[in-house]
């Protein structure tokens, strides 16, 4: 095959898939989001792959991974696309084969995830049929290529010494076999004119004549594309991969549509009994570069495994609370927000957070008190974990004793005064100081099991996480930032400490491998919050190691030594390195 009829076929191929993905977005708004194929089949990759190449995607990519994910699960579909195009022109088999592996796999894929049904088949069904239509329509329709612009077989060169024929030449046989019509036969009885030969060269054989092809065009001029057929194709293509655009982005919009953010918007909190604390003048040292003491909805990092976000309902959501417990209770949204409420300020983290990382944040959540609805279902003595299932499946398992301690540990309901924005866990979600989000921080939670850490391993513990997972005291320096340029003279280097739970006792920095000099710590809420630091350095020139390190309210001082985030976080002294002139 040359090269066009590659491009070409490529192009039918991958036309063929994105109709397939398109036209299944739409499908989906009927069965829910999750079933779509490519989400579908993202998702499996994201519980499938090794835990590697997840934390490699959160360092590259942080709170983007996912969109990284389905970028490259795209591209690669397309890849296999094009291939499938190729194997099509050869034998349409082929390529029917490969999109309806495509659709066994959606299928596969929709049908495993956590409560779904035989509808969620349903868009990659529609999707594999639609997309194996498009690819006949370009290889054996009416949108296929005439001829499909194949390479002419090498000639054979006659034996040396013999003489070329000349004269008109007979048509070649069908380059594609049933594709060309046979040749017509000469009229019986009629003479086949022939042009005298020329003299043979008595100094060797003659070179060949150029092979032919039907109509008695040299067969390079055969092998192209016919310039009406090549505009009819990528006419055809082109509106079909417009179209399937279009129906995907259409897709995408009606579930958003069909999605809870107005369900969200009606909602009105009701005023806490116990507001959070107000924070103190100074706590917010207003630096360039620093990160604000409150963390803004739309800047708080989101981390988790949903490739497309639960939407749930708050009139049919439901909180079964059960297992080794004295009495099974199930709670409405309207049996939460009728109970008294308090408000606390908390700063969550993840596990995934580099030393330095940005994968933090502190906000202000309103919600029960997890204690009052653990104690009113009587828990078992030796149920020793919570196990907290979300929506959309997945599991995280927090120590009962953390949830009954005195922390505040919520089931929240609003986020910095307004209901929990979707991303990040509307209508329902766990808050716990002091422990890493994937073993308390329950996003669109829906029921909470007594259970034993020896009957039932959350989520992450197969993948290599510890099963307990308390925050480590750790340090980060906002300002100067790593390779910034400074001027001479006094700098003010800046950054945030957080102990959750135990708070921050003092915070210290160094240069050069130098002693250790006190920062100065600006007020705090609780212990349940970072705090943010500040030390006053007279630079001079040159290229300059900075390293910081905090001790908790215990007397624990961070560690030196470097441990990556797995299995329960990372450890080590925060560095950057500055250029003084």
């Amino acid at each position: 095959m040359s090269t066009t009829s590659r491009r070409y076929a490529a192009l039918a191929g991958i036309t063929a898939a994105a109709v397939a993905i398109g036209i299944a977005e739409p499908v989906a708004v009927l069965t829910g989001p999750r079933s779509a194929p490519l989400v579908a089949v993202g998702g499996v990759v994201v519980d499938a792959v090794p835990e590697s190449l997840k934390q490699l995607a959160i360092d590259l990519f942080g709170t983007a991974d996912k969109i990284a994910l389905l970028v490259g699960t795209g591209l690669l579909l397309g890849g296999f696309a094009a291939l499938f195009g190729v194997l099509a022109v050869r034998r349409l088999a082929f390529g029917l084969a490969g999109i309806a592996a495509f659709g066994v796999i959606g299928v596969a894929a929709a049908l495993t995830r956590s409560g779904a049904d035989a509808a969620d088949a349903l868009p990659s069904l529609v999707g594999a049929g639609l997309g194996g239509l498009v690819l006949w329509l370009f290889i054996d329709g009416p949108f296929e290529l005439d001829p499909w612009p194949w390479s002419p077989p090498t000639p054979i060169a006659p034996p040396a010494g013999s003489v070329p024929p000349v004269g008109p030449v007979p048509p070649a046989g069908p380059a594609r076999g049933s594709r060309a019509e046979p040749p017509s036969p000469t009229p019986e009885g009629l003479p086949v004119p022939v042009t005298p030969a020329a003299p043979v060269s008595p100094a060797g054989p003659v070179t060949p004549a150029a092979p032919v092809a039907p109509g008695g065009q040299p067969a390079a001029r055969a092998a192209e594309v016919d310039p009406e057929s090549r505009r009819r194709f990528l006419t055809s293509s082109g509106v079909l991969l417009g179209t399937a655009v279009a129906a995907g982005l259409g897709g995408r919009w009606l579930a958003g549509r069909r999605g809870v953010s107005a369900a969200r918007d009606a909602i009105r909190l009701p005023a806490p009994v116990a507001p959070a604390a107000a924070v103190p003048a100074g706590a917010d040292l207003s630096l360039a570069q620093l990160a604000p003491y409150v963390t803004s909805n739309l800047g708080f990092y989101r981390i988790d495994t949903a490739l497309v976000v639960p939407q749930v309902d708050p009139d049919s959501w439901r909180l079964r609370i059960h297992g080794r417990v004295g009495t099974e209770r199930t709670y409405t949204y309207a049996d939460l927000l009728a109970r008294p409420l308090v408000e606390r300020y908390v700063t969550l983290a993840c596990v995934s957070n580099e030393v330095g990382g940005d994968l933090i944040g502190n906000a202000r959540w309103l919600g029960v008190p997890l204690r009052e609805l653990l104690d009113e279902v009587e828990p078992d003595a030796d149920a020793d974990q919570v196990v907290g299932r979300s929506a959309d499946g997945w599991t995280c398992g927090t120590p009962t004793a953390a949830l009954r301690d005195g922390r505040d540990a919520l089931l929240a309901v609003g986020m910095n005064g307004e209901p929990l924005p979707v991303e990040h866990g509307f209508p329902v979600r766990m808050v716990v100081p002091g422990l890493y989000g994937y073993v308390s921080a329950c996003k669109w939670v829906t029921e909470l099991e007594l259970t034993r850490f020896a009957d039932f391993d959350a989520y992450w513990v197969p993948r290599g996480w510890s099963v307990e997972g308390p925050i480590k005291t750790q340090s980060r320096i906002d300002t100067p930032r790593g390779r910034n340029r400074l001027t001479t003279g006094p700098v003010t280097i800046a950054g945030v400490a957080w102990a959750q739970h135990r708070g921050i006792r003092q915070v210290e920095v160094r240069v050069d491998d130098g002693e250790w000099q006190q920062a100065e710590l600006a007020p705090a809420v609780s212990v349940d919050t970072w705090v943010q630091w500040s030390w006053r350095w007279d630079a001079t020139p040159g290229e300059h190691r900075l390293q910081v390190r905090a001790t908790d309210a215990t007397g624990e001082t961070q560690t030196e030594r470097t441990q990556d985030v797995v299995p329960d976080g990372a450890t080590g002294w925060h560095t950057v390195t500055v250029t003084v002139r």
